[in-house]
């Protein structure tokens, strides 16, 4: 059985205590493109996956990022709390939840996920192709409106992804304070253990 991560509790006390700043549940995510070069974007923090250390957020099949990550899945994450002044980098790989994923555990928080959505959140994943051409001077807003989708049932184009953490760098700036916790994978599936070391800022 592998042991509770120390960090989480790190990360949920920072939540908790930034929840009244706009944003706070937003982080940056890196992942490499084909050509061997970064790529950052924003993402939103949406949930714990049923309750161990894994964490989730959404995303279109059909943006770069799922393209990114089916070739090299590892990425690291930088999340800033202003209020306790914390940053928390993290080291992942990323696991694509999509339509056809087999894990039953895995799709039932991938529709638990979608029928949290609000059905603004929702239609996006309706609209065009991300990144493709427009046109500026043609009015189009229509088809960025669609009616919304079922929350009941998640469109194709719908992703949950999974971040599955190898190690978490801690600086609290309010005393300067930084810790690093690295996982330990042990002999046998799924078991592993987690060191906690005190390090310079």
């Amino acid at each position: 059985m592998a042991a509770l991560a120390p960090w989480k509790d790190v990360i949920q006390g920072a939540l908790k205590k930034n929840r009244q700043i706009k944003g706070a549940n937003y982080f940056q995510i890196g992942t490499i493109k084909p050509n061997g070069r970064p790529a950052n974007r924003t993402v939103v923090f949406r949930d714990w996956l049923n309750n161990t250390d894994r964490f989730t957020f959404i995303t279109d099949i059909r943006s770069n990022k799922v393209s990114e990550v089916k070739e090299n899945p590892y990425a690291e994450i930088a999340w800033w709390f202003p209020q306790t002044r914390d940053q928390f980098r993290i080291s992942a790989k990323l696991d694509i939840i999509t339509s056809s994923t087999k894990d039953e555990a895995l799709q039932a928080a991938r529709q638990q996920t979608w029928s949290r959505l609000k059905d603004a959140a929702r239609q996006q994943f309706l609209w065009p192709h991300p990144a493709e051409p427009r046109q500026e001077a043609v009015d189009d807003s229509n088809i960025f409106c669609p009616e919304p989708p079922s929350p009941d049932s998640p469109v194709d184009t719908f992703c949950l992804v999974v971040v599955d953490v190898d190690q978490v760098d801690h600086l609290c700036l309010k005393g300067n304070k930084r810790w690093l916790y690295t996982r330990q994978q042990a002999e046998g599936e799924g078991l592993c253990s987690w060191t906690k070391q005190y390090v310079n800022p």
